[in-house]
């Protein structure tokens, strides 16, 4: 019964590993013949099959490249590059994901790609060509990264400067103000004591001292008058009171 099992296992993997290669030869014949969205549907299905394949990814991976879908292509690229390493077609892996790298403008990993595929094959002349290409696009662009944030930071400097000037001319026109606001009140009461002297001055009765005092004993007879009659009426309250408590 094992024996049976593992020889029905035997023939599905060969199956299917005839009917992946089948799937990828399909590909690359309609891939030359650049109808590509046909190799699409071919390498999908090899894929089907073995999810892991290194060459259903790869080839799938150049086929969407030519269709300009760059982003995809990294994925697949990416999705088997620890295998890929080890492949015997592993420049050209490297390569052609430097390519993508190219096209999406990605120029770090572009010069990491093909920095790769020289290590795997000194002498291609296109990785080299590519790899130097890479490099200068990737100095330019650090470059103008630089310029960028120089340019941003003068920018913030400047508006900074700009901010305290503003302050600076606010606070001066506060102090200005403020001096106006002082000078103004210091005319006012130079106006009004101008208009007090020009004024003029009423003759104030003069007192004697004895008609004062005249007057102070007046003023204090007229109290004690006063009080005399509060106390008196307090008094009659008073006995009214006590009638009414003698029964």
């Amino acid at each position: 019964m094992r024996k049976l099992v593992c020889i029905i296992i035997l023939i599905l993997s060969a199956l299917s590993a005839f009917g992946q290669k089948a799937d990828l030869r399909r590909g690359n014949r309609e891939f030359k013949k650049k109808e590509y969205a046909k190799a699409d549907i071919s390498y999908r299905k090899a894929l089907m099959q073995d999810t892991a394949s290194v060459a259903a990814h790869y080839n799938l991976a150049n086929n969407l490249y030519r269709q300009e879908n760059f982003d995809e292509a990294a994925k697949q690229l990416d999705a088997v590059q620890l295998t890929a390493s080890e492949e015997t077609f592993a420049s050209d892996y490297y390569f052609n994901r430097g390519d993508v790298a190219v096209a999406k403008e990605d120029w770090q990993t572009a010069v990491n790609m093909f920095k790769e595929a020289l290590r795997r094959s000194p002498e291609d002349l296109d990785a080299k060509e590519n790899y130097l290409y890479a490099r200068n696009k990737l100095q330019e662009q650090q470059q103008q990264q630089n310029q960028d944030q120089n340019q941003d930071q003068n920018q913030d400097q400047n508006q900074n400067q700009n901010q305290d000037q503003d302050q600076n001319q606010d606070q001066n026109q506060d102090q200005n103000k403020d001096q106006d606001q002082q000078n103004q009140n210091q005319n006012q009461n130079q106006d009004n004591q101008k208009d007090q002297q020009q004024q003029p001055q009423g003759q104030q009765p003069q007192i004697s001292p004895q008609q004062a005092q005249q007057m102070l004993q007046a003023i204090q007879e007229k109290e004690k008058q006063t009080q005399e009659k509060v106390d008196e009426k307090k008094a009659e309250a008073l006995k009214s009171r006590q009638k009414e408590k003698n029964w």
